[in-house]
């Protein structure tokens, strides 16, 4: 299932300020059309402020700078934000819900169908594993259908067999489009980006990754090699 074409540089450039007090230098973050870019680096560091700028979301402090989104987004946050009150199939059509509209039901069995969740489309999230619920989520994020994807830690509760398995599935199924993933995870941002870029609190840096189409099998050389430079990247806090 590819996605609309995602035509356009997503680009934010400038800096973020905390009760005055920047959280790094002014940055340049470009997101490549059609590719996934890892926006790698510690928690706390400003990973997910960025994304919230570029999805148009309110953040704690305030941005001196520049933002060019020339696509509409969906967010996939780590938190599934499930109603609870709403049945599978109900939650993956909830941004036609809210906008008052009727969901294309074809595409809605269809995506169901690929996420693994037709059987449980009648089901309420207290009925659903972590991993389903996850499910779900992507499934409404697909529902939205636009070229430019933000997630944010969407697999980091997840145990690992699931979480390579939910990397794999995203992989899939939002190919073609533009995807900015934060993550904190060395081995996630690996597997499965094109560019990965590190936010320390001495800037934005780019970082090397595996010659190889995504996603990467997790134990692939390559893969652990750059996972393991990225660590060494990170622990260092430096940015060479």
């Amino acid at each position: 299932m590819n996605g609309p074409a995602a035509v356009g540089i997503v680009s934010l450039s400038g800096q973020v300020r905390i009760g005055g007090q920047a959280l790094f230098p002014p940055i340049r973050l470009d997101l490549a059309p059609g590719r996934w870019t890892a926006l790698l680096g510690d928690s706390g560091v400003g990973k997910s402020t960025l994304l919230r700028l570029i999805a148009g979301l309110p953040i704690d402090g305030c941005f001196d700078g520049r933002i060019d989104t020339p696509l509409p987004a969906a967010l996939m946050a780590q938190d599934p934000g499930l109603l609870p009150w709403l049945t599978v199939r109900q939650n993956a059509a909830l941004g036609s819900r809210l906008r008052g509209t009727r969901a294309d039901a074809d595409r809605l069995d269809d995506i169901l169908t690929r996420t693994g969740l037709q059987d449980h489309a009648a089901k309420r999230p207290a009925q659903l594993s972590g991993g389903q619920r996850q499910r779900v989520a992507l499934a409404r994020t697909l529902m939205e259908d636009r070229p430019l994807v933000l997630l944010d830690e969407p697999f980091s509760a997840l145990d690992m067999r699931m979480r390579l398995a939910m990397q794999d599935l995203a992989a899939e199924l939002l190919g073609g489009r533009t995807v900015l993933m934060v993550t904190h995870d060395p081995a996630e941002a690996a597997r499965l980006a094109d560019h990965i870029a590190l936010l320390t609190p001495a800037g934005l840096f780019p970082a090397e990754t595996p010659d190889m189409p995504a996603p990467r099998p997790a134990t692939d050389p390559q893969v652990m090699a750059c996972q393991a430079a990225l660590i060494a990247r990170l622990l260092a806090r430096e940015p060479a």
